[in-house]
């Protein structure tokens, strides 16, 4: 397990580097060029830049997320070769500053979708939040303003850029099946996998979040069923999942320890995070802590350790507390926190692996 963690940049994250680097066991930053409109070029100097500023601190930005998708390629538009290509270009040049994995989604206009970016947890730190009701409810546009507005950072998939094209998006969208989204999804893959094997670089296609259909709009990256087909689309090792726990973990009929050990080999992205499942459909992002939301997160670290995994993990989300101002869902402070708990896991499952031993109830209960 080769632990990372996601950083926005300088002067667009509250998170330094340097408070990276003193992170026990990270090696490096996920990252991304933002500012980049979804289908144009990302260019080498401004890629060669943030290689500096990360090896700086020793840090690696061997993950990227997300070099997203453009409309016209999930649409299957006339216009797509043309965003294909430029995909293609920035495949190269990431390649130039030895990048190995691309993050990226398919999901049709939005990005993730929460109602709420501080909601209240019982000992009043704050979390992303998906109340079901409102989302039934809410004109998606209402949603669009209120979380493109939060004053101190942009929010990716939410820049407010995107409330000028959101109704023609939805119009476009009106008569795009699941099985369009597929097909349109495969014509992408069997023109960039190429490249990817040509160049080093894997695609790691990150679930739906939430996986279910929002606002009538096709979703197709849900299930292990879903995760099986995509990778059957173009049967090449560089075709691959970000396997995210509090993305797949949302829907009660996916089971995330048999999707790591079915698609072992297809996984090159680790996101582990916890949620709390409530029976009336909302959800609140929790701490890592297993005990603290409905995901087995010390199943899900076991399995990873029992396939001996070699991937990048990160913590995915966090709570916002101790009074940190920061990026939702991205402070320091529980991020931090999130890792030493999978690493004390990870360690936990490594001593029992060294004593030979099995069925253990306590793993630290074992002599040393």
């Amino acid at each position: 397990m080769r632990m990372v963690f996601r950083w926005f940049g300088e002067g667009n994250d509250s998170v330094t580097l340097p408070q990276i680097k003193q992170i026990p066991g990270v090696e490096g930053v996920v990252w991304a060029l933002h500012d980049i409109p979804p289908g144009e070029i990302w260019p080498k100097a401004r890629i060669l830049k943030v290689k500096k500023q990360v090896e700086r601190y020793g840090l690696h930005l061997d993950v990227v997320e997300s070099v997203n998708i453009h409309e016209s390629i999930k649409l299957g538009r006339a216009d797509r070769d043309r965003y294909i290509t430029n995909y293609i270009e920035t495949i190269k040049n990431l390649a130039a500053v030895d990048v190995k994995v691309i993050c990226y989604n398919f999901m049709p206009v939005f990005d993730w979708i929460r109602t709420d970016l501080y909601g209240s947890l019982p000992d009043k730190s704050t979390a992303l939040f998906y109340e079901k009701a409102k989302v039934t409810d809410m004109d998606p546009l209402e949603l669009v303003k209120k979380i493109a507005a939060n004053p101190d950072y942009t929010m990716p998939g939410w820049e407010p850029e995107r409330l000028e094209i959101l109704k023609d998006l939805f119009a476009a969208y009106l008569d795009v099946t699941e099985n369009d989204l597929i097909a349109h999804l495969q014509y992408f893959l069997e023109r960039v996998i190429p490249v990817c094997e040509e160049y080093d670089i894997k695609l790691a296609i990150h679930p739906d979040d939430p996986p279910w259909e929002i606002f009538g709009l096709p979703r197709i990256v849900t299930t292990q069923e879903r995760l099986r087909d995509i990778l059957n689309l173009v049967p090449s090792n560089y075709n691959g999942i970000t396997l995210c726990s509090g993305a797949l973990g949302l829907r009660r009929d996916n089971d995330i320890v048999s999707m790591i050990h079915e698609f072992q080999e297809r996984i090159h992205f680790a996101h582990i995070r916890n949620v709390k499942l409530f029976g009336n459909g909302d959800f609140i992002e929790t701490s890592h802590r297993t005990n603290d939301g409905s995901l087995g997160i010390d199943e899900i670290v076991r399995a990873y350790h029992d396939i001996d995994f070699t991937g990048y993990t990160r913590p995915d989300h966090g709570r916002h507390i101790w009074d940190e101002q920061c990026r939702p869902g991205y402070g320091l402070y529980d991020r931090a926190l999130g890792i030493m708990y999978l690493w004390g896991l990870w360690d936990a499952y490594q001593l029992v692996k060294r004593k030979g031993v099995s069925n253990v109830t306590n793993p630290f209960e074992l002599e040393r």
